[in-house]
């Protein structure tokens, strides 16, 4: 499922987002985190908010002990065996879907849909933060100075996507 919609300097693309979400028993991260980093080849973001990318991954720490593996509409998400001693793993695409918004005035619309201060380290590009869109919470992926990406809960979408195209026209 791809859906695009285009306005003057803006542009929403709603999308499948396969997801998988790992998690590190309390007392077994730096084990936890060792043994995924071995698996995927590459170093882990360290604080929330951080993320990684590595060919066709994007790693994002949701929480201390929680990291969400992305990656493109389309693409099967990588099986990963978690040691059931040290953390599980979970698949989240069926319930997401992620939005893609660039152009110039997309900073504008989305801060009349959600609280963010988009000059703060936290939002800078290449971050990940968690907040609510009306009353829904959603993970916004800052892409570039002009663009973004937001995992939302498939159940909101389309009126997400009517309240963000309603605050852009």
């Amino acid at each position: 499922m791809v859906e695009v919609l285009a306005l003057k300097d803006f542009n929403l693309s709603m999308a499948d987002c396969p997801i998988v979400q790992i998690e590190s028993w309390d007392g077994m991260l730096t084990r936890f985190e060792m043994t995924v980093s071995q698996m995927l080849g590459t170093a882990l973001p360290i604080s929330v908010g951080e993320t990684a990318r590595n060919a066709d991954t994007l790693t994002v720490r949701i929480s201390p002990r929680r990291l969400w593996l992305m990656k493109e509409a389309g693409a099967k998400p990588s099986p990963l065996t978690v040691d059931p001693g040290l953390g599980c793993s979970v698949a989240l695409d069926e319930g997401r879907v992620r939005f893609r918004l660039s152009g110039a005035r997309v900073l504008e619309a989305l801060s009349k849909c959600i609280a963010v201060d988009w000059r703060s380290p936290a939002s800078a590009s290449g971050r990940a933060f968690q907040t609510a869109f009306h009353h829904v919470p959603v993970l916004v992926l800052r892409t570039t100075e002009t663009g973004c990406d937001m995992i939302v809960q498939r159940s909101f979408a389309r009126s997400l996507a009517d309240w963000i195209v309603d605050n852009a026209g």
